[in-house]
């Protein structure tokens, strides 16, 4: 009996071993479980986190492109409209230069005695101005009307103020150089005498 007892007490043990290897087991189980658990959840919070950390830095290069775009577009904008610009006011500089010789032809025509001998030169001095006034003409260049016109200081120099008693204060009396546009925009302001 005692081979039995000891058989018993044996498997009595085994079976307390077993049974304390499968709680510990369980015990394991549960715990790797709730491990894995938290960690499912950090990993999913985690990636959550790092999900909204990726989306606003998305958002932020997107933001970027965008700006870059807009002053892209902007600096395309600007360069195309300077061009433009260039283009039609390319002829001012040469134009502006050739305003005094334009005065000083007038002054000829206006000084030429009209005696017979000078005809034919005051005839032709004429023809060339007309010439040079007609291809400075074609590139937008137009005299402004001034006298009698109210003083404007865009397009007006005064350079004497006068009395007068045909014209109310303001008023442009007499044009002593005149004034130029080339293509709506001022090349050259007139001198003028204003009444008081």
């Amino acid at each position: 009996m005692k081979e039995e007892e000891i058989q018993d007490s044996n498997e009595i043990k085994d079976q307390a071993i077993h049974e304390n290897q499968a709680a510990d087991e369980a015990e394991a189980v549960r715990e790797d479980g709730a491990a894995a658990s938290e960690e499912a959840i950090g990993e999913a919070s985690g990636k959550g986190e790092e999900a909204k950390r990726l989306q606003e830095l998305a958002d932020e290069y997107q933001g970027r492109v965008l700006r870059v775009q807009a002053d892209f577009d902007n600096f395309r904008r600007r360069t195309q409209k300077e061009k433009e610009e260039l283009a039609q006011y390319a002829t001012s500089k040469l134009v502006g230069e050739l305003l005094p010789v334009l005065d000083n032809f007038e002054r000829a025509i206006a000084t030429v005695p009209a005696t017979p001998e000078f005809e034919a030169f005051n005839k032709g001095v004429n023809m060339i101005f007309q010439q040079l006034e007609g291809v400075l003409k074609s590139e937008g260049l137009a005299a402004m009307e001034t006298v009698g016109q109210p003083f404007n200081p865009e397009y007006h120099q005064a350079i004497m103020q006068v009395e007068s008693e045909e014209h109310e204060e303001g008023i442009v009396t007499e044009e002593v150089q005149k004034g130029y546009l080339l293509k709506d925009k001022v090349l050259r302001p007139a001198m003028v005498k204003v009444s008081m």
